[in-house]
């Protein structure tokens, strides 16, 4: 059984206005700000940060680079764990990952979490970067983190060469701090390729927001990859990215939202939501959690109750995203309210300790 965890995302593009799309409170990208969540999301006693690793993102295109940030997150912290969301194949080749990664986890002490995938395809092509079909990507995807993982366990130099990715003598000293590799992430279910895939190499398991219930039918497809090669699917951690917005009374909640919803919004594909407008003229006391089932929004008391329902079903790292930032006040409360009632309610037995698989 894994402990129950609770991250903190980053802020690290804007998305202002009624989409609430992640960061909708944040008018600009600030550097400083990602910068002091991450310090305070150890501060307040929280157990991951995660910055999002996209090359064009927000308002105006304008998010700082993911690996960069991370790495300095790495250093002005000293206890919780850092990872990428996603952590991009396209941005960078598989050994240069390898070393990259094995590098940053000897530094922090062995607190890496390698969270991979792909890469969006507008970013790629604005880039000039490659995104190949999506079968394609899927085998230059599991050819990438064998690749990885072969240089992560080697002793010495690593010749390879794969139907995409090669190597000649290419070494990764110093090999990771965790042994025998640091915990492979990899999100989704996109087809049985896809799901094989992370049935063979991850450590742990992603979804995007869902509820509770589109979170089991998504996690269905994983679950039978893992059957498939007689390996138990309760061996991978599970983790969900969330969005959340708690404050002391509903009435708080409303008027965070109402101050949102007169933000302008950038243009992208992320449209206004009427439910969460609608539900702010509402004076039914659920009308929020009906209106956007997978968000975490309310009262401590309402967000405890969203958390436990997806602890019940298996989750247990959450990857939160605090719709209020700049203001600190939902890290703050989240912090003193939430996570103490939590993990006291749930037993911890970690097989992180031992090592991942």
């Amino acid at each position: 059984m894994y402990p129950v965890r609770f991250g903190v995302c980053a802020p690290v593009f804007a998305a202002p206005g009624p989409a609430f799309f992640r960061t909708p409170a944040l008018e600009s990208m600030s550097p400083a700000l990602a910068m002091d969540v991450g310090i305070a999301t150890e501060a307040l006693g929280f157990d991951s940060v995660w910055v999002a690793d996209h090359l064009n993102l927000g308002r105006d295109g304008a998010i700082l680079e993911g690996w960069t940030t991370l790495s300095v997150l790495a250093g002005r912290t000293s206890r919780v764990l850092l990872g990428p969301i996603h952590m991009a194949q396209a941005f960078r080749t598989p050994a240069l990952i390898a070393k990259m990664t094995s590098t940053l986890d000897v530094l922090s002490g062995g607190r890496f979490v390698f969270f991979y995938d792909w890469g969006g395809e507008a970013e790629s092509r604005a880039y000039g970067l490659p995104y190949p079909s999506p079968e394609d990507r899927v085998a230059q995807l599991d050819e990438g983190i064998g690749l990885v993982k072969r240089l992560w366990a080697a002793d010495g130099p690593v010749t390879f060469s794969g139907r995409y990715y090669a190597t000649v003598g290419a070494t990764c000293t110093p090999a990771p701090a965790r042994r025998p590799h640091p915990p492979i992430w990899i999100g989704e279910s996109r087809g049985d390729d896809w799901c094989d895939m992370v049935a063979r190499h991850a450590d742990g398991w992603n979804s995007t927001p869902a509820t509770p219930a589109r979170y089991l039918e998504k996690f269905a497809p994983v679950d039978a990859a893992c059957r498939r090669i007689g390996r138990d699917p309760a061996s991978l951690e599970r983790s969900v990215e969330l969005q959340v917005l708690v404050a002391p009374t509903a009435d708080d909640v409303k008027a965070r939202l109402r101050v949102i919803a007169d933000l302008a919004s950038p243009p992208g594909r992320h449209r206004r939501r009427e439910d969460v407008l609608a539900a702010l003229e509402s004076s039914d006391e659920g009308a929020f959690a009906a209106a956007v089932p997978d968000w975490l929004i309310g009262t401590p008391e309402d967000v405890i109750a969203q958390v436990r329902a997806y602890v019940a079903i298996g989750v247990t790292h959450f990857q939160l995203w605090f719709l209020d930032l700049p203001s600190f006040a939902g890290l703050e409360l989240f912090a003193r309210a939430v996570l103490p009632a939590v993990r006291d309610a749930v037993p911890v037995a970690d097989p992180l300790t031992e090592g991942s698989r």
